[in-house]
C-alpha cells in the first residue's frame, strides 16, 4: 500500500555482517519464479498460495478485481469519479493532472484486504495509485464501498497527493515492497521509467533471493557439486534447531539458544518498516541499514513512548519490544508462507506465557472469551491506517494510561473505554497492581522531555544513549534528540555510540555533527567512512563533503572516495524524488562546485515547487554569493504554493533582516513563531529580533513565554540571561544563568556568565 512514503580507528568498530554457517553469500544466480520453487517445496509453495504476498499486486482481471465496476459513482471534492467496464478492462472516469475529467484504465489490483487500491500505468512509465479504494469489508462491517483516502482534506489535482502527484507514484512508494526482484529504472534525462519485475507479487524469491542456483543444485546440474550451501542466497535458519521452553515452575518460556543474528528479521522489515531504499542492488542476508535507511522515533511517526503514530509498519516498533531483546523473530508468531499467526486468539502468546496465570480475567481483569481479554488488545492496540486498516502496535508494551496524563500519548485501556478519563485508567490499573511493573520502554520520559526542550532532557538522553539494556532504536533516536544541544555529546559517549554494535545507532552518531566544523567531521567521521554497512558511510561521505584532507592518508581517502560513490549513487537511485536532488545540492554546496548545486535545486523544486527545504537551501546559496534579492524572490515564490510552512517565513525574515528591512523581518519572524508554536528556535529568534529592534520588553516577553514551554532551551536561556542583565534586572539574570549552568555545567560561556552576575 502506498505509504505517507536517511571510534578514532577502523578497528575499534566492529563488522556487522554475520559470520555464522547461515550468513549471507554473494547474491548471484538468476531468479526462476515460485512455480520451480513449488516443484520440490509443495508444502509451503500451497500455504503461499492465496495468501496477502501472492495477492500483493495482480494484472486488472475478472478474478482480481474486487471494486464495483458497474458504472458505481465516488464523488470527492467536487468531482465525481465513475467506475465502469469496457469489454474486458476495467476503468475509471475521474479528474486527471489537469482538472479536467478523463477515462483510464486500470491496470492493476493492489491488495485484497481490508482495502483494495488500483493502478493506473501514465504514458512515461510512472504508475499512479488511485486515491478511491474499494472496502473489501463485509458489508455488515461498513464495507463494500468506494471510498477516498484522504476524507475532508479536498485535494485536488496539482497537490502531492492527488492520485496522479508524486507521492501516489508506485515506482517510488509502494513497488518494492509489492513484486520480487523489483528494478525501478528511472531514467532522469527523458524523466521517465522502466520499472521491471520478476514475478508481479511477493513470491518466494522476495525473501530467499534469487533461486536458479539451489534449482541447479537440486537437479544436479552444471557445476552443481561445488556449490556452496545448496546453492541458497541466504539461509533463514535462526529458528532451526531452537525451541521456547518454560523451567520449572516460570511462566514464561526462554529461548534455547541467544538469537545470533538478524537475517530473518531484517528480511522481513524490507517491506513491514519505515524506511528509504538506498539502492535495488538489494543483497539478501545483509543488515536492513545496508539497503535502506530505517527511520527512527522521530516526532510525527511514534509517540514519545514509542507508540506507532505515523504510518510506520512493525519493524520499529517490534526492535522496541522485550520480545525481540529475548530473541523472539517475526517467524515465531507468524507462518512466514501464509502470513496467519502459528495459532489463533491467545494461544499464539500462550505458545510462551502461561495461559494459566496469563490468559485468565485475574491477570487481564476482563471476562474471559470478551475483546477486552484478548492479549493484544492490552498489549498490542491498534491505529487505524487508511480509513479501514486497524494496524497492531509490536511494541507489545504494558498499558500505562498514566503517560497519557503525564506525555499525552495514547494508552489501550482508553482506546476501549473512550467514556473514561486516563485518569480513572490509571487508578483502575492502580487498584489491581499497587507495584505494577513500569514496562519496558523506560526512554519515554527522556525522549519527550529531548522532543520538548524540557529541563534536564541532556541528562535524561545521555542516559538512555549510555544505557545498553535500552533498544537499539531508543538509544539511536535518543542520539538524534541530542542534536538539538550542541556541545552536550560528551566524547566518550559519542566515541561509544560511533562504535556501537548497531548500525541505527552509528548512524544517527554519524548525523549528529551536521552542526560541527569541518575539521571536527574530519577528526571524528573519517574513519566512519570504512564503517561495515553502507548507510553509515554514506552519511559519513556527506557530511565529509569539503572537510580538508591534507595529511589524511592514501587508504582512507580511497575509503573515503568510495563511500562518497556510493552516497551519490543512492541520490541518483532517487533521482525521480525532491529530496534526492535537494542532498546533491548541499552536497556541490559543500565542496564548493556552486552552479552545480543550484542546478541540483532548481531540480528539485521542478519535480514538486511545494518541497520547501530545496527553496530554502536555494536561496541560502543565492545569498552565499551575495545575490540577496534572488533569495529574497526564490523565498517568495515558494510562499506562494506552501505559505503555511514557518520555515520559509523564518528563511524570508533572515533575508531581509540582512537587507536591513526589520520591520518586514519581524512579521515574518513573529509568522513563524505562530504557524510553528512547539519550535524553540522559531520564538528566540523572534524574540532577540524584537529586543535588536529597540523592542526590549516586548522581545523579553516573547523569550519569557517561551522558556516556561521549553524550560531546557540553551538559546532562550542565554538569550534571557544577558538581556536581563543589560538592563540592569541583575536579580532575574542571575536565576537564568543558573538554570542555564545547570543545564550546560561545562560550558565556560555559561559558567562566565553566572561569575559575573554573582560579583
Amino acid at each position: 500500500m502506498i505509504a505517507a512514503a536517511v571510534a578514532l580507528y577502523r578497528g575499534a568498530i566492529p563488522a556487522t555482517q554475520e559470520t555464522t554457517a547461515g550468513a549471507p553469500r554473494p547474491t548471484t544466480g538468476s531468479y526462476v519464479g515460485a512455480a520451480a520453487c513449488g516443484a520440490c517445496h509443495a508444502r509451503e509453495y500451497a500455504a503461499w498460495r492465496g495468501s496477502q504476498h501472492e495477492l500483493a499486486m495482480q494484472n486488472a482481471t475478472a478474478r482480481s478485481v474486487l471494486g464495483r465496476f458497474d458504472n458505481a459513482t465516488f464523488s470527492y471534492a467536487g468531482i465525481t469519479s465513475t467506475f465502469f467496464r469496457r469489454g474486458d478492462g476495467y476503468y475509471v472516469n475521474t479528474d486527471g493532472p489537469d482538472g479536467r475529467l478523463h477515462d483510464y484504465q486500470i491496470r492493476y489490483a493492489f491488495g485484497v484486504a481490508p482495502l483494495q487500491q488500483y493502478l493506473i500505468a501514465m504514458p512515461d512509465g510512472r504508475i499512479q495509485a488511485l486515491s478511491i479504494a474499494w472496502d473489501t469489508r463485509p458489508k455488515e462491517q461498513g464495507g463494500q464501498r468506494w471510498f477516498h483516502l484522504y476524507p475532508g482534506q479536498s485535494i485536488k489535482a496539482g497537490d502531492r497527493l492527488h492520485w496522479t502527484g508524486i507521492d501516489q507514484n508506485w515506482n517510488y512508494q509502494c513497488a518494492d515492497c509489492h513484486s520480487t526482484h523489483l528494478q525501478k529504472k528511472f531514467d532522469a534525462h527523458t524523466n521517465t521509467f522502466n520499472t521491471t519485475w520478476s514475478e508481479i507479487n511477493v513470491a518466494c524469491e522476495a525473501c530467499h533471493g534469487p533461486g536458479s542456483q539451489h534449482v541447479a543444485w537440486a537437479k544436479k546440474q552444471g557445476d552443481w557439486q561445488h556449490t556452496a550451501g545448496m546453492g541458497l542466497t541466504v539461509a533463514l535458519d535462526e529458528r532451526h534447531g531452537v525451541s521456547w521452553t518454560r523451567a520449572a515452575g516460570a511462566v514464561t518460556a526462554t529461548r534455547s539458544a541467544p538469537r545470533a543474528g538478524s537475517r530473518e528479521i531484517d528480511t522481513c522489515a524490507r517491506c513491514h518498516a519505515r524506511r528509504g531504499q538506498l539502492t535495488d542492488d538489494y543483497r539478501f542476508g545483509t543488515p536492513l541499514a545496508d539497503s535502506y535507511k530505517p527511520a527512527l522515533l522521530e516526532e510525527g511517526l511514534y509517540w514519545p513512548d514509542g507508540q506507532m503514530r505515523g504510518e510506520v509498519y512493525n519493524y520499529g516498533s517490534f526492535l522496541q519490544s522485550k520480545m525481540y531483546s529475548m530473541g523472539v523473530t517475526c517467524g515465531d508468531c507468524h507462518d512466514p508462507h501464509t502470513q496467519r499467526l502459528r495459532a489463533p486468539g491467545n494461544l499464539v502468546c500462550a505458545q510462551c506465557h502461561d495461559a494459566a496465570k496469563f490468559d485468565s480475567p485475574t491477570h487481564s481483569h476482563h471476562p474471559a472469551g470478551t475483546p477486552g481479554a484478548q492479549c493484544a488488545a492490552c498489549h498490542m492496540p491498534t491505529t487505524t491506517y487508511m480509513q479501514v486498516d486497524p494496524r497492531h502496535d509490536h511494541s507489545m508494551r504494558i498499558p500505562r494510561p498514566d503517560r497519557t496524563v503525564t506525555l499525552g500519548v495514547p494508552n489501550a485501556c482508553n482506546q476501549c473505554h473512550k467514556d473514561r478519563s486516563a485518569q480513572w485508567a490509571t487508578a483502575k490499573i492502580h487498584e489491581w497492581a499497587p507495584q505494577a511493573a513500569p514496562g519496558f520502554q523506560s526512554f519515554a520520559e527522556a525522549l519527550n522531555g529531548g522532543t520538548h526542550s524540557a529541563a534536564g532532557a541532556p541528562d535524561a538522553l545521555r542516559s538512555v544513549v549510555a544505557d545498553s539494556r535500552q533498544s537499539a532504536i531508543a538509544r539511536a533516536s535518543a542520539v538524534a534528540l541530542l542534536e538539538r544541544y550542541p556541545g552536550l555529546l560528551t566524547s566518550d559517549l559519542l566515541h561509544g555510540a560511533l562504535r556501537d554494535s548497531d548500525p541505527l545507532v552509528r548512524g544517527a552518531a554519524v548525523e549528529s555533527f551536521a552542526g560541527e566544523s569541518p575539521a571536527e567531521r574530519l577528526r571524528w567521521l573519517l574513519p566512519m567512512a570504512s564503517d561495515s554497512v553502507r548507510s553509515v558511510r554514506i552519511d559519513a561521505a556527506q557530511l565529509l563533503a569539503g572537510a580538508p584532507l591534507d595529511g589524511v592518508e592514501a587508504a582512507q581517502r580511497a575509503a573515503l572516495t568510495a563511500a562518497t560513490a556510493e552516497y551519490i549513487a543512492a541520490q541518483e537511485f532517487n533521482a525521480d524524488r525532491p529530496e534526492a536532488h535537494s542532498n546533491l545540492g548541499i552536497y556541490y554546496a559543500r565542496i564548493g562546485q556552486h552552479d552545480r548545486a543550484v542546478v541540483e535545486l532548481k531540480q528539485a523544486l521542478a519535480i514538486d515547487p511545494a518541497f520547501v527545504p530545496a527553496a530554502v537551501n536555494l536561496a541560502d546559496l543565492y545569498r552565499a554569493s551575495g545575490d540577496e534579492p534572488r533569495a529574497d524572490s526564490t523565498l517568495r515564490a515558494a510562499l506562494q504554493s506552501s505559505a503555511a510552512d514557518p520555515s520559509l517565513h523564518y528563511a524570508l525574515g533572515l533575508s531581509l533582516a540582512r537587507q536591513q528591512r526589520l520591520t518586514d523581518a519581524l512579521a515574518e519572524f513573529q509568522q513563524a513563531a505562530r504557524l510553528a508554536p512547539d519550535e524553540p528556535r522559531y520564538a528566540y529568534v523572534y524574540g532577540v529580533a524584537l529586543h535588536s529592534a529597540g523592542k526590549q520588553q516586548e522581545g523579553i516577553r516573547v523569550l519569557a513565554a517561551a522558556h516556561k514551554r521549553f524550560t531546557g532551551d540553551v538559546e532562550l536561556l542565554q538569550a534571557l540571561a544577558t538581556m536581563e542583565r543589560d538592563r540592569g534586572q541583575r536579580a532575574a539574570a542571575r536565576g537564568y544563568a543558573q538554570q542555564l549552568v545547570k543545564l550546560v555545567p561545562d560550558d565556560p560561556q555559561a559558567q562566565a556568565l553566572l561569575r559575573e552576575l554573582n560579583q
